[in-house]
């Protein structure tokens, strides 16, 4: 499955988003139609159902720590997104990816303490890599643009 995101404008507004999924090209026109923010959605709705299974004493600490970095993924794709300038959007990005990693820790805390099985771990943290690359190939797409030329 070959994809890739890349943008079309300048530094100070970008018109629009060019995704290409395969051989299919998307405008897209708000966060929505952003291939790393939906991904990251299924992301987070994953998350928010194996943690629902954490112990008692979990429901203010792990569980709540890692339900909100899950979610902060999508967020921030969203935000920066709505953002006024490439560089703003580029910056919410690093953010998510943050969120990002911070969200396959607390996973891995969660196995070592026995609150997730190895395979919804596994399948967690491939789910996170895959949103990571998306992430990464949007954001490397926008520096693309907004670099200048030599």
């Amino acid at each position: 499955m070959g994809s890739g995101q890349w943008a079309v404008g300048s530094e100070k507004k970008f018109s629009t988003i060019i995704q290409k999924w395969g051989d299919l090209i998307v405008a897209v026109r708000n966060f929505k139609d952003l291939i790393a923010w939906q991904k990251a959605m299924d992301f987070t709705e994953r998350v928010y159902r194996e943690t629902a299974c954490f112990p008692r004493e979990e429901i203010y600490g792990l569980r709540a720590q890692v339900r909100g970095s899950a979610s902060s993924v999508p967020s921030n794709i969203a935000e920066g997104q709505g953002r006024n300038t490439t560089k703003e959007f580029r910056h919410f990005l690093s953010i998510a990816h943050g969120s990002l990693c911070e969200s396959q820790t607390q996973l891995l805390l969660a196995l070592r303490l026995k609150y997730i099985t190895d395979r919804a771990t596994s399948e967690l943290i491939k789910h996170a890599e895959e949103v990571a690359r998306l992430i990464n190939g949007l954001s490397n797409s926008l520096k693309q643009k907004t670099t200048p030329k030599k």
